[in-house]
């Protein structure tokens, strides 16, 4: 029995581990540190959906420690086929229903574009992937502060690894009037023109509804500097104040975003016949001056131009993003993308995974959060 209790205050004492800001006295004080020596379910919810994230990306979102586990101090989002875990057939003839039936963790999450129940198609197959996305909601949220991530991004083609946020509770409306933060975005693929595992982004979305994302003003495409962030681990870090965000890789400033007297000045929408979400607002920042919670994911593919039609890659893109078969296109195109996910085994390879060393969140000074 005493070693039993000795096991159990080892794990608790290696849960990640979050602070209420209110108890900070002094700072930098550190809010949230998860450096994942096992996956804390009471902080990480996984997302259960076939959605797509809305870009009709080519996965299913699962809740499987064959997918989303931790070793060595470390997450990982290894994507795997649905193929082998249902056949093939399955894929076109089968059934995929995520409504689940025992809470969190087992019911799904999305039901937009058909997220939670499927029947495959010889035309329209259902999702051939399986991965992961986990999201803080409910249990940590942040508004300000500094947000650290060391990570490894996946190598594979079109492998779309994230970490980013989203807002706790859409103050000023849906997506993206009340902001998404990507801390870092980037592709798996090896040679796919400027813009493969050596290049990474960070950016800003909003606008006062879909058609007016100003996220060009707010984006930064860079260079590894060792040559790839899939070979080794990098640090992420975004300075979130009332006044501004720094964006820095590696301990080098990448980007800075100060809108001026507002995101609504700043993105030029006063020439449109759109009313301002933001209008009364105080703060500058707004739409983020608000409570974000973190998410963590790896996506496949998709149609919204993530991956473009019109950059030379090779192997070549099997999939059209105005192509009305892009999900069985994909599939039929495997053999092309399959081995470098593989890299040589007889599985998919932890090369295709996102590490996650750990996050970790600061209140940089004496500000309400």
């Amino acid at each position: 029995m005493r070693a039993l209790l000795v096991l159990a205050l080892v794990a608790l004492s290696n849960a990640a581990d979050i602070v209420d800001p209110k108890d900070c006295v002094s700072f930098p004080c550190l809010i949230f540190n998860d450096e994942f020596d096992f996956l804390d379910m009471d902080v990480w919810e996984h997302e259960l959906t076939m959605g797509g994230g809305g870009n009709w990306e080519f996965e299913m979102y699962v809740n499987n420690r064959s997918i989303s586990y931790t070793r060595d101090s470390s997450l990982f989002i290894r994507p795997d086929l649905v193929a082998n875990w249902k056949g093939e057939e399955f894929l076109t003839t089968g059934h995929m229903d995520m409504w689940g039936a025992a809470g969190r963790g087992d019911v799904c999450t999305g039901n937009a574009y058909w997220g939670c129940d499927r029947v495959g198609t010889g035309s329209n197959p259902i999702n051939p992937i399986m991965s992961a996305r986990l999201r803080t909601e409910g249990a940590f949220s942040t508004k300000y502060g500094r947000i650290e991530v060391r990570a490894r991004m996946p190598k594979g083609e079109w492998l779309w690894p994230a970490v980013w946020t989203l807002p706790e509770n859409w103050p000023y409306g849906t997506w993206p009037a009340s902001g998404e933060i990507d801390i870092i975005e980037s592709r798996g693929n090896a040679d796919y023109g400027d813009i493969g595992h050596q290049h990474a982004g960070s950016t800003l979305h909003w606008g006062p509804h879909w058609p007016h994302n100003r996220y060009d003003l707010t984006t930064k495409q860079y260079v590894a500097n060792d040559g790839s962030f899939a070979e080794s681990f990098h640090v992420w870090r975004v300075d979130w104040t009332d006044e501004k965000m720094e964006f820095y890789v590696d301990d080098v400033l990448e980007m800075t975003v100060d809108p001026g007297s507002s995101f609504w000045d700043f993105g030029g929408f006063g020439d449109l016949n759109v009313d301002n979400p933001w209008v009364g607002e105080t703060e500058k920042m707004a739409p983020f001056n608000q409570k974000m919670y973190l998410i963590l994911n790896v996506a496949v593919g998709g149609t919204n131009g993530f991956f473009p039609d019109d950059v030379p890659s090779n192997p070549p893109k099997p999939w059209s993003n105005e192509s009305p078969t892009a999900f069985l296109d994909f599939w039929n195109g495997r053999g092309s993308w399959l081995p470098s996910w593989q890299n040589g085994e007889d599985r998919i390879s932890e090369s295709a995974a996102m590490q996650v060393d750990y996050i970790k969140v600061w209140k940089m000074y004496n500000q309400e959060m």
